[in-house]
């Protein structure tokens, strides 16, 4: 049986060999005492090799009645790969050529380029590998004493920084798309309401609307700075952009990264415009042509690219989002794509079928009503509904709802003629039931 004893960075395994039967037993014949003393000198409190309670771990498992020449043991070490095998330099590498080791690994094992698993944990370490070995001290430190020069030093372990702040800070960029602190912002989308009648809905339309938005300052042409003054570097964050809080925590550590208030995250401070404060930005009002497609209903967006509000310091404008208000139609109902209407007729007229004229989003058309409709029936005018937004060749249908109106009151010619028809219709139900 195998037994596994954790000693700082390396695992030490004691295995049993097989009887040696076949051997002169009393070359392995050893005084369990004066091993027990041996390994028990070693077990101090401080070592990271043999820890206080080895001895009781490697003697109590073996039992008295065995003698001590078939309880031979042998130690193997396996130690964890150090800093200078993963970024495969010798311990006597220049710092020039750590760096250049770092660069090429930290490229190949980037996540954001390696999509292989295991991949970001690699990159981690090599980071983690590069921060100690770069600091002269730190690596004083590490060839000393290993990883566990650093438990319990003002150099914890928690103490290594983001590996991603490290790599950006070697190639002078930002992997996660953060943008260099010092560059472009881009400007704020806008959101307008625009009111359409139902037929503009349905058709389309163009219209011209007014919006007012951040446009560049006139004055500084959206620099921010007074005309005939220079950007400096901000003395607060050293032309970061950024400044790094440290606070130590039981657990190690905590780095915060924050926004710079000096300059805002530019890393240059100036002497702003008078015009527009610094902010490179002042508000216009600007008239934009739009082309409303066919289709739209309450509550559609159309999005006009670059309309919104101006970017700062040369960034990207914002865009414009139009949101679709529709007035509603006093006949005539929408849904979806179909156009609903309702159409009263006279029970004549449903008896003996007629035609009608009704109401469309194209202008008045003829429906044909057939003898003996029924009241709910549903009828449909093909190809008079809604064109299908951005397939203005589809169009939805026109549903005709019939509802057959009975009079209240009847005249005494007209009651007359529906008792005649009523006895008219009982007599053939008799001799009907007779046959």
């Amino acid at each position: 049986m195998a037994t596994a004893i954790p000693c700082g960075n390396t695992v030490v395994t004691g295995l049993r060999p097989r009887l040696l039967s076949s051997l002169n037993t009393n070359k392995w014949r050893i005084s369990q005492a004066r091993v027990s003393t041996e390994i028990g000198a070693l077990s101090f409190s401080s070592s990271s090799i043999f820890p206080p309670n080895l001895t009781h771990l490697l003697f109590n498992s073996w039992s008295p009645k065995i003698p001590c020449h078939h309880l031979a043991r042998r130690l193997i070490v396996k130690a964890a790969r150090d800093y200078y095998s993963i970024l495969g330099v010798s311990k006597n590498a220049s710092k020039s050529d750590i760096k250049s080791a770092y660069r090429k690994l930290a490229r190949n094992y980037h996540p954001d380029v390696n999509k292989e698993a295991g991949a970001e944990q690699k990159f981690k370490e090599i980071s983690e590998a590069y921060e100690v070995l770069s600091d002269d001290e730190k690596r004083s430190i590490y060839d000393r004493y290993g990883k566990d020069g650093f438990k319990g030093s003002t150099m914890d372990m928690g103490d290594f920084s983001n590996p991603f702040d490290l790599f950006s800070s070697l190639f002078d960029m930002d992997i996660r798309n953060r943008g260099a602190r010092n560059m472009a912002a881009d400007g704020e989308d806008l959101i307008c309401n625009l009111v359409l009648t139902f037929k503009e809905a349905v058709f389309g339309v163009e219209k011209e609307i007014d919006v007012s938005r951040l446009d560049n300052c006139t004055t500084c042409d959206g620099s921010g700075a007074k005309p005939g003054t220079k950007a400096y570097t901000c003395t607060t964050c050293g032309g970061q952009g950024q400044v790094v809080s440290s606070s130590r925590t039981p657990l190690g550590v905590f780095q915060q990264v924050m926004t710079c208030s000096a300059c805002s995250g530019t890393g240059e401070t100036f002497t702003p415009c008078n015009k527009c404060g610094g902010d490179g930005r002042e508000r216009k009002s600007k008239k934009i042509s739009l082309k409303v497609p066919a289709g739209v209903d309450s509550g559609s967006r159309l999005r006009v690219r670059s309309e919104g509000n101006a970017g700062k310091r040369g960034g990207a404008p914002g865009d414009l989002f139009v949101v679709i208000e529709v007035i509603p139609d006093p006949v005539l109902k929408r849904d979806d794509t179909n156009i609903l209407y309702t159409c009263k007729i006279s029970y004549i007229d449903a008896i003996l079928g007629t035609t009608v004229t009704v109401p469309t989003v194209d202008g008045s058309a003829d429906l044909k009503i057939p003898a003996g409709v029924q009241p709910g029936t549903t009828l449909v005018m093909s190809k008079k509904g809604v064109p299908l937004l951005n397939k203005g060749k589809m169009r939805g249908d026109q549903l005709v709802r019939v509802q057959v109106e009975i009079p209240r009151q009847l005249s005494d010619e007209e009651r007359r003629l529906v008792e005649e028809l009523a006895n008219l219709k009982k007599t053939k139900t008799l001799n009907g039931s007779r046959r």
